[in-house]
């Protein structure tokens, strides 16, 4: 999804990598928004206690709810796509799948530093929850910046071309009943040959 400059998901948009980590957290009455500079998605968060959306809808980021806790903002964040992203840099990291949640505070602990906490569940993907601590700091004069993902992008043409080859030949070998070639995707799983 990164690459494609769809989506960092969740933690690949709060996680460091070598550019672009800037996030314009804003608050207004009755709702946050959170926006990352990489890929510009942006979160809006409700404060209002309404329910989360209807189960059968499905969001790269999910749906979030908040609410405060004394000074520290709780995200209850449900509802992914699942198998889009993952915890790491960029998205990178094992795939998170449907039955994601996570549970992410933020609280302010200096005038530039807000400490971020996130408890991840998905039984899917981990055996057991797993929590992540990370200090965001602000920088004097820092501006979020334009982010223009496709501009210039040359690897996406290449990386879709070559998906497109090996779908192709997939299909090749089972129209003449061979086994399907060995993939060469991350993971070792093409979903044009998911039984391999």
């Amino acid at each position: 999804m990164y690459d494609r400059c769809i989506t960092r998901g969740v933690f690949g948009s709060v996680l460091p990598v070598i550019y672009g980590n800037g996030n314009f957290i804003f608050q207004s009455p009755g709702v946050v928004s959170i926006t990352y500079e990489m890929v510009h998605d942006t979160r809006i968060i409700p404060l209002d206690g309404r329910p989360h959306i209807s189960n059968g809808i499905r969001q790269y980021m999910g749906d979030a709810r908040g609410h405060f806790e004394g000074d520290t903002l709780v995200v209850e964040t449900t509802n992914f796509m699942g198998n889009t992203t993952g915890v790491g840099g960029n998205g990178g990291g094992p795939p998170t799948s449907d039955v994601l949640h996570i549970v992410e505070r933020f609280t302010r602990v200096a005038p530039d530093v807000l400490n971020y906490e996130v408890s991840i569940t998905d039984p899917k993907t981990f055996t057991k929850p797993v929590k992540l601590f990370l200090p965001l700091t602000t920088q004097p004069g820092y501006q979020v910046l334009p982010y223009e993902c496709h501009e210039g992008n040359h690897a996406l043409n290449n990386i879709l071309s070559a998906a497109r080859a090996e779908d192709r030949a997939v299909a090749d070998a089972v129209k003449k009943g061979l086994p399907p070639p060995k993939s060469t995707w991350l993971g070792g799983v093409n979903p044009a040959a998911p039984d391999q």
